[in-house]
């Protein structure tokens, strides 16, 4: 697919920006994460406008570039030329806590199988698992309403939200954000596990869940395990990682 190039027509700080959210598609593809073309992953661009970038609906995620994302305003307005055009149910979501969360630059949201599980089920997130006490220091649920276009969700899925950095979308599936790519990549990521290993502990019988303590203190563990960096200490490693399998990530 031939998309010109955007790199000598955007700062460098876009620029830099745009290789992350690519490269965090690109990932979420390589982790299997993907549901064909029909989840998101956006940034917020620097500047009083409050734009952001999202991908062009129609792009698997494996095809996703740099040049190729598509740069929206908060009415979802397109405000580049793009063959493709911006998923209505995506911009909605995205939208809604770009505009209620300053610190939320970066938001993922899946639909993942073990996501979608976990979503379904009325317990939501058990303290199961080491990966399963990190998401329950910070997670919200919001209810299912129907596929999510339409703008009078938003105040309830914004509330929902509140300061919370782990979403169960009910019967749907999961959102994480973050100050950067990196955090809300590595958000999702420990979300998933958490799901994941959900769904296999509940097929081999009774499960041991983790002390009410122990939960309530692992925000303080989150740092000394990252190094107090958040996504930054491991997303240089998977961008080696992509790096060495595709770079075409950055075109």
């Amino acid at each position: 697919m031939n998309i010109p190039s955007l790199r000598e027509q955007v700062g460098a700080e876009e620029w830099q920006l745009r290789c992350d959210l690519a490269a965090a598609y690109r990932l979420v593809a390589l982790h299997g994460w993907s549901d064909l073309v029909f989840t998101h992953i956006s940034v917020r661009l620097p500047g009083p406008d409050r734009h952001f970038l999202i991908n062009p609906y129609g792009m698997l995620f494996e095809e996703i570039t740099a040049s190729s994302l598509i740069r929206v305003d908060q009415e979802g307005n397109k405000l580049q030329q793009s063959p493709f055009p911006v998923n209505p149910a995506g911009f909605t979501i995205h939208s809604a806590v770009h505009e209620a969360r300053e610190d939320a630059h970066c938001v993922i949201h899946t639909h993942t199988r073990a996501g979608v599980a976990v979503a379904a089920q009325q317990c939501g997130v058990l303290p199961i698992s080491q990966q399963s006490t990190f998401v329950l220091a910070s997670l919200a649920y919001h209810d299912y309403e129907g596929v999510a276009f339409r703008a009078d969700e938003k105040p309830r899925l914004q509330a929902d939200l509140a300061d919370k950095n782990f979403l169960c979308l009910r019967n749907h599936g999961l959102l994480t954000v973050g100050p950067t790519v990196a955090d809300a990549f590595l958000g999702m990521y420990v979300f998933e596990s958490a799901c994941q290993i959900q769904i296999a502990a509940q097929a081999g019988g009774a499960l041991i869940e983790v002390r009410p303590a122990i939960v309530e203190g692992v925000a303080q563990a989150m740092k000394v395990q990252t190094g107090g960096m958040g996504g930054a200490f491991v997303w240089p490693a998977l961008i080696r990682k992509l790096d060495h399998v595709d770079p075409s990530y950055r075109a």
